[in-house]
This record gives C-alpha cells, sequence and structure tokens, in this order.
C-alpha cells in the first residue's frame, strides 16, 4: 500500500504551526473577497480564539528538551538551546465574542478531534466532549462571550447526541451472549399475525 507522507514530518514545529494558524487569514480573506457578511467574518476570525496549536507545541518542547540532553553531552552551553515561546504557538484570536462565534469554535473542535476516537464508544464521545469542553473553559477562551453553564450543559448535551449520531456505524455497541428465540403464539395464524403483529423497532440512540 502507498501512504502519503505527511509534510509536518519534514518541518520544525513553529514553521507547523505558523502554517495552520495562518489558516484563519486565509479564511477571512476569501471570505472578505466573497463579500460574505461581517458576523461570518468575525466568527471565522474567532473561531479558534487565541488557543494552542498544542500538538506542535509539545513537539517542539520534546526537541527542545532533546537539545539539552544532546548539548550536555557536547558540552553545549544551556543558553544554545533555543527557548520555545508558547505564544508562537497560540492563534492571535480574538476570542469569541458571541454565543454563535463560541458554539461554533466548540463545534470545530470536538467535530476535528473525534475523528481520531478508536472504536467509539458512548462512553469516549461523552468523556471527549466534557474533557474538550472543559480544556476550553480552563484556557480563557469562553471568558469574553456570554455562554452560561446552563449552556455549555446543554450545548454538551446537543454535541454528544449529534456525534453519537454520527458516528452511529463506528459505534462498538456490546455483543449480546444469548440468542434471542422469537416469541410464537400458536393460536393465530401465520397470516393473522403477519397483519396484526409490528416488528419492533431498534431501541434508541441515548444522547447521554
Amino acid at each position: 500500500m502507498n501512504f502519503e507522507r505527511n509534510p509536518h514530518d519534514d518541518l520544525a514545529p513553529t514553521m507547523s504551526a505558523l502554517i495552520i494558524i495562518a489558516h484563519v487569514k486565509e479564511g477571512v480573506d476569501l471570505a472578505l473577497k466573497h463579500r460574505l457578511n461581517r458576523q461570518i467574518i468575525d466568527i471565522i476570525q474567532e473561531h479558534h480564539g487565541t488557543s494552542l496549536v498544542y500538538y506542535f507545541y509539545k513537539r517542539a518542547l520534546q526537541q527542545q528538551e532533546d537539545a539539552r540532553t544532546g548539548g550536555k553531552i557536547m558540552n553545549l552551553r544551556e543558553e544554545d538551546v533555543p527557548e520555545v515561546s508558547e505564544e508562537t504557538f497560540r492563534y492571535s484570536g480574538p476570542k469569541p465574542q458571541t454565543k454563535e462565534s463560541a458554539i461554533i469554535s466548540l463545534a470545530d473542535m470536538i467535530e476535528s478531534a473525534s475523528r481520531s476516537l478508536e472504536k467509539p464508544t458512548p462512553a469516549k464521545i461523552e468523556q471527549l466532549v466534557t474533557d474538550l469542553i472543559s480544556q476550553r473553559i480552563a484556557d480563557g477562551q469562553l471568558v469574553e462571550c456570554d455562554l452560561t453553564l446552563s449552556d455549555l450543559n446543554l450545548i454538551a448535551e446537543r454535541f454528544r447526541f449529534t456525534l453519537m449520531t454520527m458516528l452511529h456505524t463506528r459505534i462498538a455497541y456490546p455483543k449480546q451472549d444469548a440468542k434471542i428465540t422469537p416469541i410464537r403464539d400458536e393460536s393465530m395464524r401465520p397470516d393473522v399475525m403477519a397483519g396484526t403483529r409490528k416488528p419492533e423497532s431498534a431501541p434508541p440512540i441515548s444522547a447521554a
């Protein structure tokens, strides 16, 4: 099988972060070119807030630690090891200013993260939604919009339901141990049973 090489494998983490962060400006430029309304342009600009491009930030820190370890072996000075600035790996913002902008920001993050779920289960989906929203709150990304905790609980519930629906064919349901024996009513003729008995429907997907 042929697998395409990830172009970021050959780039420094700072360069990868700059490329990823640039997609916000590119989105705004496209929106202006096509004369989209101001509210949509604002949402494009705010949908990552000032959040951290976490993967490449951690990768940069690991490379820094590796350089320090190698530097000790080669008797290099500590100041010769480049510093990693967290600000280099953050989007320029602004943070979401409205409820709508904040909801789209959260939806974008959660939908993207859900693609990496292996063998998704209702419990994994619930944990993913809870953890990611908590991270955005802890990072101060929602402090400039007027979402309440009650709003966030409702949003999380709807996100869980939507992901359950989207990932339905991949949900890892527990296997059924025993075979179900159909119940037959011998007092009814087969043609009568076919006309009067309704097939059982599948249980609804829970949004828990």
